[in-house]
């Protein structure tokens, strides 16, 4: 298959399936530098260590750089999101349904952001894959159980890690910096959490960015009459646009998103800050390296908890955390059937 630029230049002209579907793609990235990345700068911005559009610029660059260096080093997340489902050997219905599965992804998570809640892009992407794949007649055999495991260990992983990981650096830091004069280590913190940011910005672009190219490289497959990605490696320039499109998301900002994650749900200092940073980037990177696709948004926000509850429980604000569950709790259904319907919508009119 011919995966150059100029070939998928010539093709998106050529094939208005392949341009809708690349079009919707794209806009999920942007999407999701738009409503996830902010993730990442929360805690900066909150704690005051940097202006907020100051660290917006930042956070799009460091998605850019993610993006591009993971992805080239270990693309096994991209891998994991493309083979999930089939969508069937019927190339031309598969680019149909995988065009649904993105539109419904923009839909819900664009109506989550406008009340300011985090969702994640990622569960969204696999629940809209999902139901795709399920409206184009495979039933449950749709479905590779393999991969799709991967999705529950991440799912408990970006929860479960993020909070022991948040718990247990912020008592580390505590008992490093015990010491320290209070005035002298804000001054060291503000730098470590921008640098903190910095690497969560980094760790986001990696995952998130993965598995939107993964969905990507497949429409182009699709277009190209192949019914999986399996075996052919992803060009740099899909790496490149991918990671441009996310940065531009994220310098539009979020600034609603923010003020859930940073402020609303615990008070933060600036070593809690920087601790909560530092534990999410730490889960990310685990998970990256071992290709299981976790949500960016549940492991920052499950460290941040996790910081909380290191100084004591009532520091976290569990109104705003439930909020914040049932959100997620209704993704996987909620997005999932929204993807499943406008399969079955964009079937029966194309």
């Amino acid at each position: 298959m011919d995966v150059s630029f100029s070939y998928f230049f010539q093709q998106v002209f050529s094939s208005p399936a392949l341009l809708v579907t690349s079009l919707l793609t794209l806009g999920v990235i942007f999407v999701n530098g738009w409503t996830d990345a902010p993730n990442a700068i929360a805690t900066c911005i909150t704690t005051r260590c940097m202006r907020p559009r100051s660290a917006i610029l930042m956070s799009a660059f460091f998605n850019f750089i993610g993006v591009l260096i993971m992805t080239h080093i270990n693309a096994s997340v991209a891998s994991t999101i493309s083979n999930m489902v089939d969508f069937g050997s019927d190339t031309s219905t598969a680019l149909i349904a995988l065009s649904a599965a993105l539109f419904s992804i923009v839909v819900y998570s664009t109506a989550a952001s406008f009340f300011g809640i985090p969702t994640s892009e990622s569960h969204s992407l696999i629940a809209g894959l999902t139901g795709a794949a399920l409206a184009t007649g495979k039933g449950l055999a749709a479905v590779n159980g393999s991969e799709w495991v991967k999705v529950i260990y991440g799912l408990v992983l970006s929860l479960a890690l993020g909070f022991a990981m948040g718990f247990i650096v912020c008592r580390l830091v505590v008992l490093a910096f015990h010491g320290m004069d209070r005035r002298r280590a804000n001054g060291l913190f503000r730098y470590a959490q921008i640098a903190g940011a910095a690497g969560m910005s980094f760790m986001h672009g990696a995952q998130d960015g993965q598995k939107f190219i993964g969905v990507l490289f497949l429409g182009i497959a699709f277009a190209n009459g192949q019914p999986s990605v399996e075996g052919i490696m992803i060009p740099v320039w899909l790496m490149l646009l991918c990671s441009v499109v996310m940065g531009v998301g994220t310098s539009v900002g979020g600034e609603k998103i923010i003020r859930s994650v940073g402020m609303d749900m615990v008070k933060l200092e600036k070593y809690q800050g920087f601790s909560a940073d530092l534990a999410a980037s730490l889960c990310l990177l685990f998970s990256s390296v071992f290709g299981i696709p976790v949500s960016t948004t549940h492991t920052k926000t499950s460290a941040i908890m996790g910081v909380g509850a290191s100084k004591r429980l009532s520091a976290i604000n569990f109104s705003v955390v439930r909020d914040m569950m049932l959100t997620w709790v209704f993704t996987f259904p909620g997005c999932g059937l929204i993807s499943y319907l406008m399969a079955k919508l964009f079937l029966a009119i194309f």
